[in-house]
């Protein structure tokens, strides 16, 4: 038995993973698929979130765990895991980026997402008053997370979205080939993405290598539109 905890991407909440962590379980797992603070239903305030704020708040998470984990993340979730692996290298058994920012040290998120102007989000974001927090555009939600999803996971999802902080998306990343470089990495590419664009995803594990590289073709959210299919390659890796 493996215990995985699953962190989801901007805007999302553990809600995300509801597929996944159903048949992971099915199959005698330990599932985690926590909030992240000020997404889901926790409440922290989104203006006082850092990426530290969310990189502390799993690491308790993987601390408390008896063995190992699998830390999955998908999306913006892959600065997260790489932070919590540079943190705890010895209490993460192997990290799975799911479409995810896979970045170098000093590297932001911002600065990796503009070196691929083809994303859907760009131009589309809607930022708060305070310009500390955006939301997306609810007439390109569908385009860029869901292409290949049902009607009712789009609805569901399009009423569970939340703000997101922006404070995490410039902060550059800290990680050294000693801790994080110590970690088994894979990569799952999914090939429809429109929000993080397939060049872009290749772009980061060419410049980051991981162990295995494996191709899902379908859009930006397999853990809707291709569960099963997501599920049956994290049960084939042996952490």
């Amino acid at each position: 038995m493996s215990t995985y905890v699953l962190i989801h991407g901007s805007w999302h909440g553990g809600w995300c993973w509801y597929k996944v962590v159903a048949a992971l379980e099915r199959d005698g797992h330990r599932v985690l698929a926590p909030d992240l603070p000020s997404l889901g239903i926790d409440k922290t305030p989104v203006a006082d979130v850092s990426l530290r704020t969310w990189t502390e708040s799993v690491g308790r998470i993987v601390a408390a765990q008896t063995d190992p984990v699998v830390l999955v993340g998908h999306s913006r979730g892959g600065v997260v895991v790489s932070e919590v692996a540079e943190a705890m290298p010895e209490k993460v058994a192997m990290l799975v980026y799911v479409c995810a920012f896979l970045l170098r040290d000093g590297e932001s998120l911002l600065q990796a997402a503009q070196e691929d102007r083809t994303s859907v989000l760009l131009g589309h974001l809607v930022p708060s008053d305070d310009q500390k927090s955006a939301t997306v555009r609810e007439d390109v939600i569908r385009d860029a997370f869901y292409g290949e999803c049902s009607d009712d996971d789009v609805a569901l999802a399009g009423s569970l979205l939340a703000p997101e902080a922006m404070a995490p998306f410039s902060t550059p990343l800290h990680l050294t080939a000693e801790r994080f470089g110590s970690v088994r990495r894979v990569y799952i590419e999914c090939l429809r993405d429109r929000a993080v664009p397939p060049a872009l995803q290749k772009r980061m594990y060419t410049a980051q290598p991981c162990e295995r590289v494996i191709t899902i073709d379908t859009d930006h959210s397999p853990f809707f539109s291709a569960p099963d299919e997501l599920v049956r390659h994290l049960l084939a890796l042996k952490p």
